[in-house]
């Protein structure tokens, strides 16, 4: 058993076989992957998977914070595994490729200040950079005109709270 499964139980929640193939699934993947994909790839490992099935689970580990939602470029999001540290997330937007920065006590920090100066309470920190990653940085041929507008945009780095 996983340590994620043994959380799963040791939480009083059912460690069903529907559970445990979207862990393994979100275990198994190296980029962050959407609902119908974790139901399409965890059909091939339990036939009986279905959409509403991986979208609660889903929720009940985001809820844990073992499960992070990853936004897109295109919009969409999608999900992945995730330390239990707050930490940053980075995504490649050319393939999709995910990252965790380590710098929770930072954000905590800074969590801490915007709580104090605003009144309100943070309950979902979500911080996310997009990028390129060093693969793709040498790979993508893009040329410096594309990337200087991509980040006049706004899109080279996007933060959710």
């Amino acid at each position: 058993m996983s340590e994620l499964e043994s959380g799963l139980a040791a939480s009083g929640r059912r460690l069903t076989r529907a559970r445990r193939t979207v862990l393994r699934v979100l275990s198994d993947a190296s980029v962050p992957l959407s609902p119908r994909e974790i139901t399409a790839v965890g059909r091939q490992h339990y036939g009986h998977l279905g959409l509403v099935t991986v979208y609660r689970t889903l929720e009940l580990l985001e809820l844990m914070h073992w499960v992070r939602r990853v936004h897109g470029a295109d919009g969409c999001h999608g999900y992945m595994l995730c330390g239990r540290a707050l930490s940053p997330t980075l995504v490649c937007r050319l393939c999709g490729r995910v990252a965790e920065f380590p710098g929770g006590q930072p954000l905590r920090s800074l969590i801490d200040r915007v709580q104090a100066d605003t009144g309100f309470r943070v309950d979902d920190p979500l911080v996310q950079l997009s990028g390129l990653c060093p693969a793709c940085q040498g790979a993508s041929g893009a040329d410096e005109a594309d990337e200087a507008a991509h980040r006049e945009n706004g899109s080279a780095e996007s933060i959710h709270t």
